[in-house]
């Protein structure tokens, strides 16, 4: 009897949408999922129900060449609490206006809305994430600041600000996820599933986003780091060496020794590089025109832009933008909704009877039940 009263006062499964745009990264949707399914392992009770999403229902290829068929359709559900857009390669050419639609329909419902390495991307493409936090894959961070300027990127591995929950790629969305469980069902149950997974420490919304060189150099020449960190800050108003140098307490000279030495270049060089990179991401994930591109990239002029990009990367701007659209337009467009009426009706027991089967298997581990969520 006293099991029965516990079953009824249960609080139903959280239903996560997981929608699949094309080449979305494999990682990033295991890592969200695998601690959705241990969090029920653990706890002994269905505490998250989740299914994996697409337009039309139909098949997903993930980044790494993998075929996914999704579970259902978007027309086909109704109940879910929150909807995370996993995303990935070029991702700005892989929704349409039906995955917009969706998401706003699922944003007026009060739906919780979130994404997955570039997922942010389209969230903020329909507008979803104005005036809040917002973190992506750095490589797209550029992208995002000059196409959305509403929107608040950061550089951070994960956001959660209000009902909106972003993260860059790779493992991040584990982090993120055990952030989320831990708020909901306490510290006990996401340090359970840290150890299980062999996580030796759970990131959270402080740690940012490591660039390439910080990975390369570690922390052995801090000033380094420092006057690299003001370079990538100050893209659009070039900061001169002088300036750069005082500003870390060097000399002109001991800066340009100290890049020499570790760099293998010139402060300038580096300092010009890192704008030319800048460019060649707003060139391929923007349709800036090239004029605004060299002007947010610090060049007085465009032929000045033009000249010093087809020394680096070997093409000028125009021809990088031209084989660009040239190699996304033999992409094959995505399908458009299914304006059927939906079957939610008749899907829901298939669901619900998958979600079953992964409960019922995790009964068999050993560390089924293993954290009691009664006494958090």
């Amino acid at each position: 009897m006293a099991h029965n009263i516990d079953d009824a006062q249960r609080q139903p499964a959280r239903h996560i949408g997981f929608l699949l745009l094309n080449n979305f990264t494999m990682i990033s949707l295991a890592s969200a999922v695998e601690a959705l399914r241990m969090a029920n392992q653990l706890s002994g009770e269905q505490l998250y129900a989740w299914s994996t999403l697409s337009v039309g229902g139909q098949p997903v290829r993930a980044s790494d060449g993998i075929l996914i068929t999704p579970d259902s359709s978007v027309d086909e559900v109704s109940d879910l609490d929150t909807v995370f857009v996993a995303g990935g390669v070029n991702v700005s050419k892989a929704y349409n206006k039906s995955h917009v639609r969706w998401l706003t329909e699922m944003d007026r419902k009060g739906c919780n809305l979130g994404g997955l390495c570039t997922g942010s991307y389209l969230l903020a493409d329909a507008g979803l994430m104005n005036g809040y936090e917002c973190s992506i894959h750095w490589e797209y961070l550029a992208g995002m600041q000059e196409r959305f300027p509403l929107v608040k990127c950061t550089n951070r591995l994960f956001s959660l600000d209000r009902n909106r929950f972003t993260c860059s790629g790779g493992t991040v969305p584990l982090d993120m996820m055990l952030t989320l469980i831990k708020q909901e069902h306490g510290h006990r149950l996401s340090a359970a599933i840290s150890e299980m997974f062999i996580c030796e420490r759970v990131r959270d919304t402080s740690d940012q986003q490591r660039v390439p060189l910080r990975h390369v150099l570690g922390t052995a020449q801090p000033k380094l780091l420092e006057v690299v960190a003001l370079m990538e800050a100050n893209i659009e108003e070039v900061i001169e060496m002088d300036e750069l140098a005082s500003y870390v307490g060097l000399s002109r000279r001991q800066l340009e020794r100290l890049f020499q030495k570790y760099l293998e270049c010139s402060p300038s060089k580096y300092y010009l590089r890192l704008r030319l990179l800048r460019a060649r991401q707003l060139l391929m994930q923007s349709s800036m025109p090239i004029i605004d591109i060299a002007a947010a990239c610090g060049f007085v002029s465009t032929p000045h832009f033009s000249k010093c990009y087809r020394e680096q990367m070997g093409v000028p701007p125009s021809e990088e933008r031209a084989t660009v659209k040239k190699q996304q337009s033999a992409l094959p467009d995505q399908p458009e909704a299914i304006t059927e009426k939906p079957v939610y009706g008749a899907l829901k027991p298939v669901l619900d009877e998958q979600s079953k089967e992964v409960f019922s298997a995790a009964k068999q581990e050993s560390t089924f039940g293993s954290v009691n969520l009664k006494d958090k």
